[in-house]
């Protein structure tokens, strides 16, 4: 799964600005969470394949309907998304009609304002989902969907989906952004140990220095959105130093963005980042972090010429098409250690969020589906290249075929995980797709920490 934050920034800015929607009154028969039964006998009766799918004998027969399902996910990764659809029909006779659009966020805000909104949206962000919710149009989650992520996912995933204390959006798909890339491989030939804490992490990299090599190579050019890479860095550094607490106040501009525990945080990720022992590998210099596609950053591992990269699951799909990417292969990921024993096992992400736009039976029904762990194992059983995780706690790892999916999905369900959504995507776009990238860039190539982050806070609407 690539990043959406990628695909959204040259869009974001519109769709916020052009969503002052008039407030347009949805098809539905009301706002009531209660399951709406279309009548009839649950085509799923007395069939195996629709065990664990018992929750959508509520919405009786649905023979003869139709979901559309409106969202950026395309191929190759929507034919796995449609092949999870099948047991849905099987067990109530609706069919999906499923639309991927790479122009997603600008054409959501189009459709709404023209009164033409799908019945269900992916959302890829916090931020877009409280947007389109100010529209008036997406209804409140039926209470069988509210009732699987209460079991399957966390508080935190549920409070993402979430405005203005009431429920609307399951979580979808998810990925991990705290790990760093390495070689096994090469790690063996060097006798170096994965880190375990922020201190040993810093202790290898100085090992690798005294071999003649520089550790970390980093890439942040990204077009439009160049910067979105350090903005990852900082976030994850916000939640080991300063906790998820901390964390939430920033993200909320509770806090100042140049507050002392963000400067804390920036000058922490500044001592690999803006460390000229330490970067860039493969590439250059310090400056040539901003000139370095991301997409390129990690790729000198296989080269022999670095060590070490951080990047999010996603970055699986960079590698060159038969590279072995596990645990004893030519590259793999470790979770990015701590700094401290008091902010619990952070973990950065992000992920996509189911939010309707009509209560109709069978739309309620899909949504419950797509909250089921017998959904989500589906779904993974449906991706055999791997590429795809969620942070349902239901979703049987041995399902995935992908080492690093894997070890995704067991990050996600670590009892001591603390998560957290990517934080530009909750900000209001002029700052998570403007100047935080911006400024990320600019410290990068030269500016100090505190004129940075004065330059972000200053740029808040």
């Amino acid at each position: 799964m690539r990043s959406r934050k990628i695909r959204r920034g040259a869009v974001a800015v519109l769709a916020v600005a052009s969503l002052g929607l008039a407030g347009c009154a949805s098809d539905d028969d009301g706002d009531t969470n209660e399951p709406q039964s279309a009548g009839g006998t649950w085509p799923g009766e007395g069939n195996a394949d629709c065990e664990g799918l018992e929750q959508l004998s509520e919405f009786g027969d649905l023979t003869g309907t139709t979901v559309s399902v409106y969202t950026s996910i395309l191929p190759p990764e929507q034919e796995a998304h449609e092949a999870s659809y099948e047991l849905f029909t099987t067990c109530t006779g609706a069919e999906v009609d499923y639309e991927g659009s790479d122009q997603f966020e600008t054409q959501l805000v189009v459709r709404l304002q023209a009164n033409n909104a799908p019945d269900i949206a992916y959302i890829p962000q916090p931020g877009l989902l409280r947007t389109v919710v100010e529209s008036g149009q997406v209804v409140e989650a039926p209470e069988p969907t509210a009732d699987n992520v209460d079991e399957f996912f966390g508080e935190d995933w549920k409070s993402y989906g979430t405005v203005d204390g009431t429920f609307y959006a399951a979580p979808l798909g998810a990925s991990v952004k705290s790990f760093v890339w390495y070689s096994p491989t090469m790690f063996e030939e060097n006798g170096w140990e994965i880190p375990e804490t922020w201190d040993d992490m810093l202790a290898l990299s100085d090992e690798i220095v005294d071999s003649g090599m520089k550790p970390w190579c980093v890439g942040i050019e990204s077009g439009e959105a160049t910067g979105w890479v350090a903005t990852d860095w900082l976030e994850d550094a916000m939640l080991r130093t300063a906790g998820a607490e901390v964390y939430d106040q920033w993200v909320n501009h509770e806090i100042p963005f140049n507050d002392p525990a963000v400067v804390e945080a920036l000058d922490l990720v500044g001592g690999i980042m803006k460390n000229s022992d330490y970067v860039n590998a493969g590439f250059g210099d310090v400056n040539s972090i901003a000139t370095t596609a991301f997409q390129d950053g990690g790729l000198p591992i296989l080269e022999g010429d670095c060590a070490l990269h951080r990047q999010a699951s996603f970055y699986a799909a960079q590698w060159p098409e038969g590279t072995d990417v596990s645990e004893d292969g030519k590259v793999f990921a470790f979770y990015l250690p701590t700094t401290n024993d008091e902010n619990g096992r952070p973990v950065l992400g992000g992920g996509e969020f189911v939010a309707a736009f009509d209560n109709r039976p069978e739309v309620q029904a899909f949504q419950t589906y797509l909250s089921t762990d017998v959904w989500a194992n589906q779904k993974a059983i449906n991706t055999p290249g791997g590429g795809w995780v969620s942070a349902n706690t239901g979703l049987d790892a041995a399902n995935l075929t992908s080492p690093i999916d894997q070890l995704s999905a067991e990050t996600f369900q670590d009892p001591e995980a603390v998560f957290r959504f990517d934080g530009s995507d909750q900000m209001p776009s002029a700052v998570g797709a403007g100047s935080f990238w911006r400024e990320m860039t600019a410290w990068v190539t030269g500016d100090d920490s505190e004129t940075a982050l004065e330059n972000i806070e200053n740029s808040w609407p």
